[in-house]
């Protein structure tokens, strides 16, 4: 199972050519298993919001479209992850790519993600 972080979504819809060649590859062997962090939304609205990211709709509808056109499923949020969230090292500030973390250690997911940071968890599995 792979667990694409915000910006390996962003860049399956808008600009496949910043995806490496590995993820490409990836993502393509694991078409039916791909899955996001329904923080991902979050993130692509703040984004949308600040200025930061131009989208043809607005992001709920965008964030639907990506998912359904790309056969990428939602993951959500519960309790387990948010608490695992915050006892994970302080290697990243971003509590939106440690709720990635997180998700992606309780699923037992790798996480498709360019950011060292991420990589830097242990217990994780990233691929790029």
């Amino acid at each position: 199972m792979l667990l694409l972080d915000t910006c390996a979504l962003l860049w399956l819809v808008g600009d496949q050519g910043r995806l490496s060649r590995a993820a490409r590859d990836r993502i393509q062997a694991k078409r039916g298993d791909l899955f996001v962090s329904a923080i991902s939304a979050f993130e692509v609205g703040v984004k949308y919001q600040k200025g930061k990211l131009e989208l043809p709709v607005e992001p709920g509808a965008w964030f639907e479209s990506a998912l359904r056109l790309h056969g990428v499923r939602e993951l959500p949020i519960n309790g387990s992850i948010a608490a695992s969230s915050t006892t994970l090292p302080a290697l990243h500030s971003d509590p939106c790519d440690r709720l990635i973390v997180a998700t992606a250690m309780l699923h037992g997911m790798t996480i498709l993600t360019p950011d060292p940071l991420i990589s830097a968890y242990p217990g994780v599995e990233t691929a790029w």
